[in-house]
């Protein structure tokens, strides 16, 4: 093991609290990663390692590398694996966990808190019939999506380092293990609370939500006027507009998680555990991401539905501690307002309008016309929305070689352009505010799946080339137009499942 007087200063000098590990041990179990042979690191994120102040020098160290490939403890830190239960694709499924995965402790930052956990590490108590690993294409998919997302703007996990081994691990086919060095401020899952409920342990229930409202939500303490009494209530609904508000986020960039179980839903609100999402490149209103989903549950227009679902499953668990049905319904009531106000907000502004008009005249009629106009020719959902600047501008041209029927196109593009000109602002700086808004590069699984091979050979120039241009996704960047414009046939061919 690394000597501490190896240690780079800011790795040794870490400030570890691990609150989580300070709940009672039926939360967990304690146990040490199981290493990868000849670990490699493959890329390591300076931004999400400024959070908990590790400097480049830190992570080019050898005991950085022990860390990440579980070779060695975090300093102060306190591994561990958690218990969580949970549904899945509808169906309860009862006991789950991290089975592949180790928290090694949380670090307290300069902007606040972050528990570091590792994804792929090998097999816990949770594990049941999983071999505890992660692949590398899996894992660079996790490590761009997540820094994808934060450059959109999304709240999401973050990831702080990525590595490789020669491991070999069984999938559809044999596949190189790797290990994700992920960042939270915590991954506490709605049903991390319904493996309680499930048990009647209602003292682990409110062990659980007093740990989760004094750490995240203090707020709920204390009742303002005319709010419910009770702090699980008060709960509920913080996490059911947080919720809201990220499927307005999801919806507004094309973005399919692909399983939205309730052990895959963040008490905090944040997009936790990348497997087989995917942004749309065709718009299609039911299109699905994840392959292993047959029955199309998580398809990217019901994301609304199913978060509202899982978010009465969350509640069901609560009422344990709140018995007041009606009071946890009103909480639920928040959801509907909440998603439809943050995704109005989004369309005004990746439409340029100065403000979302409601009513039977309103804005809905637009947009309804453009998601119909997209659906019916599978028009690419970035650019239909990037290039919508440009007719703003007055140059439709590049809107409209989207569409094969063009004269449908036109006849949309002419209803929204006098409905931009009621607003009567100056066009141009109507189109800046839209590129401001709209994405020119995101994570398409072409674009992926190339970062893939690469790195595959051992290269990670294209991981490096992606984060630069998805942590700054709407300013075009020159020389990049590749990775800007529509996928290759190619891309027609790729999938994902939840082995991704």
């Amino acid at each position: 093991m690394t000597a501490v007087q190896d240690i780079p200063d800011r790795l040794a000098r870490l400030q570890a609290v691990n609150s989580f590990a300070r709940l009672p041990a039926d939360f967990y179990t304690r146990l040490q990663p199981r290493p990868l042979n000849r670990p490699r690191l493959l890329h390591a994120n300076a931004q999400a390692a400024a959070l908990i102040g590790l400097d480049e020098a830190a992570l080019a160290s050898p005991a950085f590398l022990d860390v990440a490939s579980g070779a060695a403890p975090l300093p102060g830190g306190d591994t561990l694996a958690a218990v969580y239960s949970g549904h899945q694709f509808g169906v309860w499924a009862g006991q789950l966990g991290d089975g592949r995965a180790h928290l090694l402790g949380e670090v307290r930052g300069p902007q606040g808190d972050w528990e570091l956990q590792l994804k792929g590490s090998g097999r816990t108590p949770y594990s049941r019939m999983g071999d505890g690993r992660a692949v590398l294409r899996s894992s660079v998919r996790e490590y761009l999506a997540s820094e994808a997302m934060h450059g959109l703007g999304i709240p999401t996990t973050r990831a702080l380092a990525l590595v490789v081994s020669d491991d070999v691990v069984m999938r559809e086919e044999p596949e190189t293990a790797a290990i994700v060095t992920r960042m939270a401020p915590s991954f506490v899952r709605f049903g991390s609370f319904e493996h309680w409920a499930a048990l009647d342990r209602a003292d682990h229930l409110q062990t659980l939500a007093d740990y989760v409202i004094d750490r995240f939500y203090p707020q709920c303490r204390e009742a303002a006027g005319g709010e419910p009494a009770h702090p699980a209530v008060r709960l509920l609904r913080e996490v059911t507009v947080r919720t809201a508000r990220l499927m307005a986020d999801w919806m507004a960039v094309g973005f399919c998680h692909g399983v939205m179980n309730t052990d895959n839903m963040s008490i905090l609100g944040l997009t936790l555990d990348y497997g087989p999402y995917g942004f749309m490149d065709g718009f299609h209103a039911g299109h699905v991401c994840n392959h292993t989903d047959t029955q199309g549950r998580y398809a990217w227009n019901v994301q609304p539905s199913v978060a509202h679902w899982n978010l009465y499953r969350l509640a069901s668990a609560l009422h344990e501690l709140a018995d007041d049905a009606d009071a946890l319904r009103g909480a639920l009531d928040a959801f509907e307002p909440a998603f439809v106000a943050a995704f109005h907000d989004r369309l005004a502004a990746k439409l340029g309008l100065a403000a979302w008009q409601e009513g039977e005249d309103g804005d809905d009629a637009l947009a309804d016309g453009l998601w119909k106009l997209m659906h019916g020719q599978r028009a690419d959902f970035t650019l239909s929305f990037r290039r919508l600047s440009g007719a703003a501008r007055g140059d439709a041209r590049p809107f409209l070689d989207l569409y094969a029927d063009r004269g449908a196109a036109q006849a949309w593009l002419d209803g929204y352009l006098a409905r931009l000109a009621r607003d009567g602002r100056d066009p141009a700086g109507v189109a800046r505010g839209m590129d401001a808004a709209n994405p020119l590069y995101v994570l398409r699984n072409h674009l992926a799946e190339q970062a893939i091979r690469a790195a595959a050979q051992g290269d990670a120039g294209e991981i490096d080339r992606l984060l630069g241009l998805l942590r700054d996704p709407c300013r075009e960047q020159p020389g990049a137009e590749a990775y800007a414009g529509l996928p290759p046939d190619w891309a027609a061919g790729l999938s994902v499942s939840c082995s991704s």
